[in-house]
């Protein structure tokens, strides 16, 4: 199947990766661009943001770029304006900004808890706060953020404002999702598990084996059914799926991207 998202316009924020390899938003911005959406890819880190756009442009899809840091309003404003005057509308906006801090309630410190709050989660907000008033005056859209089974489990490893935030996101996520369901703007959010992305073997290694990564994977790979990790390709499909008109009567849902995670009990040893 091709075209599912033909003529679309869509803000990914958090197009860029963190490193070398595919991250989620990465792999999302160029799957939309394949199935014919227009993309303006966000980033703070414009070089990852470009090296995105290049992907793109280089199969022949339709990029723009621009910096933003989500967390903050004037900026998210400046970047929604700058979509609606390139392409003159928004049919999707997905949420992908996300960073994590290891540490419990004694171990995290009030700095970090704010830094994770403000990006994961007030980022989120700002964001559907701009682009709602866009897609109610043009009849409609679609809204699509990742949140983590974390919000919902312990997986065994403490990163406490990194799970609140994605908790948050979840009931966001529903509120948003109720308060404009009439409107035609569905909001639905993705609920990864277990990943293998340049940004968990960046933010996480610390956590598994002295911060060695093979044994990390390893690790991680163990406690999935499946036996393996997903990787940001399986979340890409999941946000396309609910992006498209497949979804029009899906709004309010976690789609859990998990390998079987959550129905099991498995923590790291």
């Amino acid at each position: 199947m091709v075209d599912r998202l033909k003529n679309k316009v869509a803000i990914i924020c958090g197009a860029g990766s963190i490193g070398s390899g595919w991250g989620n938003g990465k792999a999302t911005a160029v799957l939309f661009a394949r199935e014919g959406a227009r993309i303006l890819a966000v980033d703070v880190d414009i070089a990852a943001a470009e090296e995105t756009k290049k992907l793109i442009q280089d199969e022949g899809g339709e990029c723009c770029i621009a910096k933003c840091n989500v967390a903050k309003a004037s900026e998210v404003d400046g970047m929604v304006a700058y979509c609606i005057d390139l392409f003159g509308r928004i049919d999707i906006l997905h949420n992908n900004v996300g960073i994590v801090r290891l540490g419990g309630p004694v171990e995290t410190t009030e700095e970090d808890w704010d830094l994770v709050q403000d990006t994961n989660l007030k980022s989120a907000f700002l964001t559907c706060k701009s682009v709602l008033p866009h897609m109610e005056l043009q009849g409609g859209g679609a809204i699509v953020n990742v949140a983590s089974v974390s919000g919902i489990r312990w997986l065994g490893v403490p990163y406490i404002s990194y799970s609140t935030t994605k908790a948050a996101v979840i009931q966001l996520s529903q509120s948003v999702a109720l308060q404009y369901a009439g409107k035609n703007i569905r909001c639905n959010c993705i609920l990864p598990g277990l990943m293998n992305t340049p940004m968990v073997q960046e933010s996480v290694s610390a956590a598994y084996s002295d911060g060695d990564i093979q044994k990390m994977i390893a690790i991680r790979d163990a406690q999935v059914p499946m036996k393996k990790q997903g990787d940001a390709w399986d979340v890409a499909y999941a946000a396309l799926f609910l992006a498209s008109e497949e979804a029009k009567y899906i709004t309010g849902a976690q789609l859990v991207v998990d390998g079987g995670l959550t129905c099991s009990a498995v923590a790291p040893q």
